[in-house]
């Protein structure tokens, strides 16, 4: 026990953290506090070159009505909050001057899903009118527009490293764009029976890439074959939505559903290790946290609930009365996480109130980045 009331048991990988109130004057101190909710108790799993920040506060930073959000995306280098929308309109919001830096109409359908490609300086979207369509966000320059799909496009996702882009649709394919090559469709995966709601690579082995269905289903895929890998099923419902996230070495998978679940998966066991229950509608959007230990879970309930990755207990349930949830933006380097709702988008800062202790503090010290 230390001079503030903790309880610390711990191995060399393994911190059991406990609260105490040693006085009746003495507030306890939560783990991870807003308004809406707080636990006293944690169980954490860390490497032995982590630092553990005890006290963590969410602040909300931006609030910016609008029509539906569709999708969310944040910018790498510059404070930009991408927004595609169920109008078609596309929205770059500056979350430090809190203005907005463009607004342009992308297509008469919704965009449900558009992306960053920083290396490039572009955005890559995707409609419900089958177009695939890239801009140069400096200029606004056209780059490419073309009919991707025969039916709505869910998902795009993109290659961290090569010239690729996939993208998901109601059409029930994925395919595989080069754009090198003139944005030749240079691979076509098909297996799903539903809609196809989201893809996304795998951060071990980005020759791997996962995909959501309405089928129930979560399917693994290697870029070189048309073929899945493995099905991962375990749902009773659609699948909405999908992450990756690693543990160690091991690559995991967090989905969600119309069951009103989130599950998360160990990909190379190909199992489910663990079902996260307590929304009351679809879960809409599900994120994990590259930089804090916590996984992220939307609902069309209109809650966001923020969950101990190790442990899987539920930590806060944040409610902004923006109706339903579509979606999750966060990178690696911020402590920042944007989300996207019906009547507009949020972005929220996780920051540590213990004295002396920085965000930091919860990534390796050669990784410690100013927020």
């Amino acid at each position: 026990m230390d001079k503030d009331g903790f309880i610390f048991l711990a191995t060399k990988d393994t911190i059991v953290f406990k609260e105490m109130e040693m006085h009746a004057h003495k507030p306890q101190k939560p783990l991870l506090s807003s308004l809406f909710h707080c636990q006293a108790l944690r169980f954490c799993s860390f490497p032995s070159s982590l630092k553990w920040a005890p006290v963590l506060d969410i602040e909300k930073e931006l609030v910016q009505h609008s029509e539906r959000v569709k999708s969310v995306d944040l910018h790498p280098k510059e404070p930009w909050i991408l927004a595609s929308l169920y109008s078609g309109t596309l929205c770059i919001w500056n979350y430090h001057s809190q203005e907005l830096v463009k607004s342009f109409k992308v297509a008469e359908s919704p965009v449900r899903s558009a992306k960053f490609i920083p290396r490039k300086q572009w955005i890559v979207t995707g409609a419900d009118d089958k177009f695939i369509r890239v801009f140069d966000y400096d200029t606004m320059e056209k780059i490419a527009e073309f009919e991707a799909h025969t039916d709505f496009i869910r998902s795009v996702a993109i290659h961290p490293t090569l010239p690729y882009l996939l993208s998901a649709s109601d059409d029930l394919v994925i395919k595989l764009w080069d754009w090198e090559k003139g944005w030749e469709c240079t691979q076509m995966f098909k297996g799903h029976t539903h809609y196809v709601m989201q893809v996304a690579f795998s951060p071990k082995d980005t020759n791997t890439f996962a995909s959501a269905s309405l089928d129930g289903t979560i399917k693994v895929w290697n870029l070189s074959s048309s073929d899945p890998e493995f099905t991962l099923d375990g749902h009773s419902k659609g699948v909405n939505c999908i992450d990756y996230f690693m543990r160690g070495s091991k690559p995991y998978l967090v989905s969600g559903s119309d069951d009103h679940t989130a599950k998360v998966w160990d990909c190379e066991a190909k199992s489910c290790v663990q079902t996260l229950e307590g929304h009351t509608n679809n879960v809409s959007a599900v994120c994990v946290h590259p930089e804090l230990p916590i996984i992220i879970t939307g609902s069309e309930d209109g809650n966001v609930h923020i969950w101990d990755e190790a442990t899987y207990r539920l930590e806060n349930t944040l409610n902004y009365g923006l109706e339903r949830v579509w979606g999750f933006g966060c990178m690696k380097g911020s402590n920042r996480v944007v989300i996207g709702y019906d009547k507009g988008t949020v972005m929220v800062k996780f920051v540590s109130t213990h004295s002396g202790v920085s965000m930091g503090s919860l990534v390796k010290e050669k990784e410690k980045k100013e927020f």
